[in-house]
């Protein structure tokens, strides 16, 4: 949207409409822009900057309400108004339940027309002010924690944000790998433009490469018309690619020439389209293990990771928990209708005991369960699920050692198993003696113990310091 103009894209299938609309609104001052179709409008996006849309309801092919769901995702709070016919009055009112902000019936009354344009722009306008506000707040105003490594991400964060630079985001899932793209973004001098967002992991390849690179009319049986891709949309601003690692080789070849000359070629086209986007990848996997393994290209790994910014899981970060809990009693009690006051410290120990394997998203789900099954301002221990009550360890069944590892001799020596911890359940020394156990049949070698648990070495680090197993 744009802060000082006034301009509005007009999406109607009757020209004659078009032209009454465009008469009225260009008499007022604004800039109007006309697409004859959903799928036009969609074209003409990347060019423009708007301020409103007018769209109808009933169009060939995208109908108004498609529309408006991809103008929602696209430029969050755009105001929409839906142009119907008054008998279709209901429809426009279904509409705005699902984010439009008014609608007009046709043909529209001039002085009518021109009031509610007016209430869209104050509305954009004060959108516009309050993303300006929040990017001055700081490009890292959502991720809590004061954490060391939370200190650490939001330094580089504020850093690499005003930066061109391709960054790559790594973290286990649930961490927060999304809120590390945004803060960047709003860091960065593409703040104005789109932060566009696609899941590598949640489409098909095919879907997924005509998603990013978009398509021509008639590439293949249901393309009816131009569609543009994810790069195009982002022109000018950031394309997130999520979970990058899960997607196939013939499309990192094609990722890799788009980052490296700028360009992408539409399915079904033959002519290359010039793209301006900053690339920000994340992923839950170790891309080094996977280049190692042929599964991902060597050559797109090194051009994603220009810099990469690690988020540590909430089990290496435990004393942010006090404050994530405030964060997210006081976030979930809105969504539920809930007043909660606080937690009691036995259930903020029965928190910080506990793994998070599926970490800050994991808590957030385990909060919200409390918040919605308590009577009282304050969660006691007793709303937790049972995993989180009483944990059992992070170990998959093809790592348990067989009894003939259980009794090698060396399993008993002093410098072998130093001294339990104090405090430790019977829980824990299951799972250290099973670390001991891998360790032993593993020669101390971490990697192949910590492949042999199944999982990462910087898990089996935390563990191993845990038990106080750190010496040899």
């Amino acid at each position: 949207m744009n802060l000082s103009g006034k301009n509005v894209l007009i999406v109607d299938d009757e020209p004659s409409l078009r032209m009454l609309i465009r008469a009225v609104l260009e008499s007022d001052g604004w800039m109007v822009h006309e697409a004859q179709s959903g799928e036009q409008a969609l074209e003409m996006l990347p060019n423009l900057t708007l301020n409103a849309a007018l769209i109808d309801m009933r169009m060939e092919g995208m109908d108004g309400m498609a529309l408006l769901k991809e103008l929602n995702s696209i430029i969050p709070g755009l105001p929409v108004i839906m142009l119907t016919a008054y008998g279709n009055v209901n429809s426009a009112v279904v509409a705005m339940k699902h984010g439009a902000f008014d609608y007009l019936t046709k043909p529209a009354d001039n002085e009518e027309l021109k009031a509610v344009m007016t209430k869209a722009l104050d509305y954009s306008r004060l959108v516009d002010e309050n993303e300006k506000l929040k990017s001055a707040a700081g490009a890292t105003e959502q991720m809590i924690g004061s954490s060391p490594g939370m200190l650490h991400v939001k330094d580089l964060i504020e850093q690499a944000g005003p930066s061109e630079a391709t960054i790559l985001v790594l973290g286990e899932s649930g961490t927060g790998k999304e809120l590390v793209a945004e803060g960047l973004h709003r860091a960065s001098q593409r703040a104005e433009k789109p932060l566009i967002k696609v899941n590598c992991a949640a489409l098909p390849a095919d879907l997924l490469e005509s998603e990013l690179f978009g398509y021509v009319k008639g590439a293949f049986t249901g393309a009816n018309a131009n569609k543009p891709g994810r790069f195009q949309l982002a022109s000018g601003g950031t394309l997130f690619l999520d979970e990058i690692g899960e997607m196939e080789q013939v499309l990192q070849a094609k990722i890799l020439r788009a980052l490296q000359e700028k360009v992408v070629e539409p399915l079904g086209s033959v002519s290359p389209v010039e793209t301006d986007v900053r690339i920000i990848a994340a992923t839950n996997r170790d891309l080094k293990q996977e280049v190692e393994k042929g599964n991902f290209r060597e050559d797109l790994y090194y051009r994603l990771s220009v810099l990469e910014i690690r988020i540590p899981p909430l089990r290496e970060r435990v004393g942010d928990l006090p404050s994530l809990v405030a964060y997210l009693l006081e976030k979930l009690g809105r969504k539920n209708n809930k007043k909660v006051r606080s937690v009691s410290p036995s259930f903020l120990d029965v928190l910080s005991r506990y793994d998070w394997p599926g970490n800050v998203r994991e808590l957030e789900n385990v909060l919200e369960r409390a918040i919605i099954l308590s009577r009282s301002e304050v969660l006691g221990p007793e709303l937790l699920p049972p995993q989180v009550q009483n944990p059992t360890p992070r170990q998959p069944e093809a790592a348990a050692p067989t009894q003939t590892q259980v009794h090698q001799p060396q399993q008993t020596t002093p410098q072998a198993t130093p001294a339990t911890p104090r405090g430790t359940t019977s829980l824990d020394d299951a799972e250290r003696q099973a670390l001991i156990n891998a360790l032993e049949a593993n020669q101390h070698h971490r990697e192949r113990t910590a492949e042999a648990l199944g999982i990462s070495r910087r898990t089996l680090q935390y563990k191993l310091k845990k038990y106080g197993l750190t010496r040899r």
